[in-house]
């Protein structure tokens, strides 16, 4: 699961950077996933440590719901910016919902992880 923690946040380190550039850099705003990223990267590279994976993979877990808080409110917006209607600042919409799915993606992967370690050390 660390991996899968560092690949995470490589995509939204990419998010955010794409977004940036995407804007002109005119908003430093575009940037948030990447922040995001950066700690996905940092808890990743913690939890290859046997003795702080756990600590680390819930430190991530938590980190994704509030990512999902954050992003979420861009997942309804998407839905009228693909059929063709207007929306206030069109790639904001966009990032916030890619940024959301991947972090739903993530949160789903850390809790079947959860799982599966759980029933590993009761069976």
């Amino acid at each position: 699961m660390a991996n899968t923690a560092v690949a995470f946040g490589v995509m939204l380190i990419g998010l955010g950077v794409i977004s940036y550039f995407g804007t002109g850099t005119s908003s430093p705003t575009a940037l948030i996933p990447a922040g995001f990223g950066l700690i996905f990267l940092l808890l990743g590279f913690v939890a290859r440590d046997p003795r702080r994976t756990r600590h680390a993979m819930h430190g991530a877990a938590l980190l994704a719901v509030l990512g999902i808080l954050g992003s979420g409110r861009g997942l309804p917006k998407i839905v009228p910016l693909l059929t063709g209607e207007t929306v206030d600042r069109p790639i904001a919409v966009i990032v916030q919902a890619v940024m959301a799915l991947l972090m739903i993606v993530f949160l789903i992967l850390c809790i079947q992880s959860f799982r599966a370690a759980r029933r590993s050390r009761v069976a």
